[in-house]
């Protein structure tokens, strides 16, 4: 008995050990991740103490002191609903007052498409998110398909497609000498890649370049890309800051839906209404009919639930009251003629000497927020870029 109870001991005793082993060495093998290369610059600029620092480098409104700035028409939207506020969950497609809004930003205020209920759309985690969903729903269903995407884009977008297991491929876009459109070439991308490819498009104001096709030259691409079939994905991100006129940023979507496109849109509010924080966007889906319209959303749906289940309901009572508002929509129309960033041409080398020597922050692709640029810092910015371009 003595001597059973004795090894029995040893037994736990050993089984205790291999079992702490196992649990230490669970998560031995993870590295840090790399920084984010805009997040990672707000990072880097925070902890850096000196008094000189600058940070250009994320897009967020500021005012001339460096400091956040909310719009009037989003204060003046929490005035009118606060204290009405429940906390009830939403849908799992989100707030359907807000999405009808966003469509019409989108597909245009009297859109037939809108009425035939031809459009599945769900309330995303702002662009990002729909751009999640979208590539996931991409993966679901189209499972042999590749994703084609423009050479620089934003940077998470690779992330966002790599994480969904779609392959990718890149297609030229920047000209770098003549800083312009590399025309040419991406019609040629357009041509060469296999029939029914999806195609990555940016509908205004490209991120990082600031470089957008012409309405003619958005006639031809549509062209081209209906030739060979190929699915276009709109990313629509910073809708008014284009032109200022968030319709005449919607002109390439136009012009794509007059030609018979099926097309797919990521919207957001983050830039255009400064509500970064509430994660507030829109992911739509142009269908053959109500029917298949109503298949589409309810699989975006299917495939939400697991991601986060269903989205916060505050950022979008906000769009919601600013877009249904004629005198809050036309604040906010006015509020939104406010541009925010300078592809500046900068290589990597260079920015790191201006993180380096001058401690200002900018993603390493030169793109400059405008929205960090002071009348206390301008100067000072102004000699270092000189400093490191001479």
């Amino acid at each position: 008995m003595a001597i059973r109870r004795a090894m029995s001991g040893r037994i736990m005793d050993r089984t205790a050990v291999v079992g702490a082993r196992y649990m230490s060495s669970w998560w031995r093998s993870v590295q840090p991740a790399p920084k984010d290369p805009i997040l990672g610059v707000t990072e880097a600029f925070l902890a850096d103490q000196s008094p000189d620092k600058v940070n250009v480098g994320v897009g967020a409104y500021r005012d001339d002191n460096g400091k956040p700035v909310v719009l009037e028409c989003v204060r003046e939207a929490e005035r009118r609903i606060a204290g009405n506020l429940n906390m009830e969950y939403l849908p799992m497609g989100g707030s359907v007052k807000m999405v009808e809004e966003t469509l019409k930003l989108a597909y245009g205020e009297n859109s037939e498409l809108i009425k035939e209920k031809r459009i599945a759309a769900v309330q995303a985690l702002s662009g990002t998110g729909a751009c999640r969903l979208f590539a996931d729903f991409q993966k679901h269903f189209c499972p042999d398909s590749q994703i084609y995407i423009p050479v620089p884009t934003w940077a998470n977008h690779h992330n966002i497609w790599r994480d969904a297991q779609v392959p990718q491929k890149t297609y030229h876009y920047y000209h770098p000498e003549s800083k312009g459109l590399d025309f040419a070439a991406m019609i040629d991308d357009i041509k060469n890649a296999p029939n029914g490819s999806f195609f990555l498009l940016h509908a205004c104001a490209h991120n990082p370049t600031g470089v957008d096709p012409s309405e003619e030259q958005w006639r031809e691409i549509s062209h081209h890309i209906k030739a060979k079939g190929h699915f276009a994905f709109f990313d629509m991100a910073y809708q008014g800051f284009a032109s200022g006129d968030p319709e005449k940023d919607a002109k390439a979507i136009r012009i794509f839906l007059e030609d018979g496109h099926h097309i797919g849109i990521a919207q957001s509010y983050a830039k255009n209404m400064g509500l970064y924080g509430q994660r507030v966007g829109c992911l739509s889906v142009l269908c053959e009919d109500e029917k298949q319209a109503v298949a589409v959303k309810s699989q975006l749906q299917q495939l939400a639930r697991p991601m986060y289940s269903n989205p916060p309901v505050h950022g979008a009572l906000i769009v919601s009251t600013i877009l249904s508002d004629p005198d809050l929509k036309k604040q906010w129309l006015k509020e939104v003629k406010i541009g925010m960033f300078c592809y500046s041409g900068l290589t990597p080398e260079q920015v790191d000497r201006l993180t380096n020597e001058f401690h200002i922050y900018m993603t390493r692709n030169g793109r400059i927020s405008m929205a960090g640029v002071t009348t206390g810092n301008v100067k000072y910015l102004a000699n270092a870029i000189h400093e490191v371009t001479k």
